[in-house]
């Protein structure tokens, strides 16, 4: 039985992140997938690539819900107030 390369702790990873800022650690070797960029200088082991993650990553809701609860956030505040 043959191990994920993902599951490899010595393997060589990257970051990637998508257009919604979501990101993926990926195997630097395997193409980059369509949808998702690399993050230029951070490569290395499992556990460098997941600490830049959680270091990054600080939201976890996607760029367009984001954005759609500041738009609403926004309209609240400019209502009447009664």
């Amino acid at each position: 039985m043959s191990t994920s390369c993902f599951d490899r702790e010595d393997e060589t990873f990257i970051v990637l992140i998508n257009h919604e800022e979501q990101y993926s650690i990926w195997p630097h070797w395997k193409a980059v997938p369509g949808g998702w960029t690399a993050i230029d200088g951070v490569k290395g082991d499992k556990k460098t690539v997941l600490a830049y993650v959680e270091q990054a990553w600080t939201d976890m809701r996607p760029l367009s819900l984001r954005k759609w609860m500041d738009e609403q956030a926004a309209k609240k505040a400019s209502e009447p107030q009664s």
